[in-house]
């Protein structure tokens, strides 16, 4: 799939979770959401995916997280 088509797909996922629920919930209820909707497009992704840093040439691990990682890009 192109990058433009897993755009589409996936802005189309979030904005059926955002009809469905409307503002106002935490984040954390729309990412469980959203990974439901993936999942019915049969889009793969991973959750809290770990984001590690490099400063100077070093790998540090500093707690940063990706929401949702969406196809390995």
């Amino acid at each position: 799939m192109s990058l433009n088509e897993l755009t589409g797909k996936t802005i189309g996922c979030a904005i059926e979770v955002h009809k469905a629920l409307g503002p106002g919930l935490l984040e954390s209820t729309y990412e469980q959401c959203l990974c439901q909707e993936l999942s019915l497009a049969r889009i793969p992704f991973k959750v809290q995916w770990p984001l590690p840093v490099t400063y100077k040439g070093i790998r540090l691990d500093c707690g940063y997280r990706v929401d949702i990682f969406v196809d390995e890009r």
